[in-house]
């Protein structure tokens, strides 16, 4: 089974998160949610005021970013999704190099909305076709010109809350297969 680890803090933008993470588990495609700066009961406040469990502190998995790449070893793929909450995992830096540690290892790296800023700050996106919100074109001016999601190596992203759904699908092809991907789209509708 294909694995993917999602990490989210403080200020996520509430789609961007769980409508991947319901995609991925249609999917059959595990999910570890972790918190960064989570209370100790792991809930995660979104932007709009909804919270989000985790299932874990990302310092319980990874203590020290020296951790990072025994962590990308145990999983498929990287979801970071965007929101006001992107700034401070860009700040904190350890989402930086956690992308780094699963891009080293040819992982999926996926982002969405502000998120793509990370990877950015990782090194991740030189020479890529790359998708972000508005918010992060001045730092990511190939985002401007971009698709609703781009695909490129092992780097997906996407444009913001409206694109979530897009994404979440994006993601499961990329980690399930086409087949996969579309039986979801049919029995969602989308």
């Amino acid at each position: 089974m294909k694995t993917v680890l999602a990490l989210i803090t403080h200020g996520v933008e509430e789609i961007e998160a769980v409508t991947p993470f319901d995609l991925l588990s249609r999917a059959g495609i595990g999910l570890t949610v972790a918190a960064l700066g989570a209370s100790e009961n792991l809930l995660v406040r979104g932007r709009s005021g909804l919270e989000i469990r985790a299932d874990v502190a990302l310092e319980s998995l990874a203590g020290t970013p020296e951790d990072f790449s025994e962590l990308a070893k145990k999983f498929d793929a990287l979801l970071i999704p965007g929101g006001p909450g992107s700034f401070d995992l860009l700040k904190d830096g350890r989402a930086a190099q956690l992308a780094a540690a699963f891009s080293a290892q040819g992982k999926l790296v996926a982002a969405i909305c502000a998120a793509p800023l990370i990877l950015n700050a990782a090194g991740l996106l030189d020479g890529k076709r790359v998708s972000a919100h508005a918010c992060a074109w001045d730092d990511i001016p190939a985002a401007k010109n971009c698709a609703r999601v781009e695909i490129d190596g092992n780097v997906l992203t996407s444009r913001g809350p409206a694109t979530a759904f897009d994404f979440g699908l994006a993601l499961v092809e990329a980690l399930a297969g086409k087949s996969v991907a579309a039986q979801i789209a049919a029995d969602t509708m989308a």
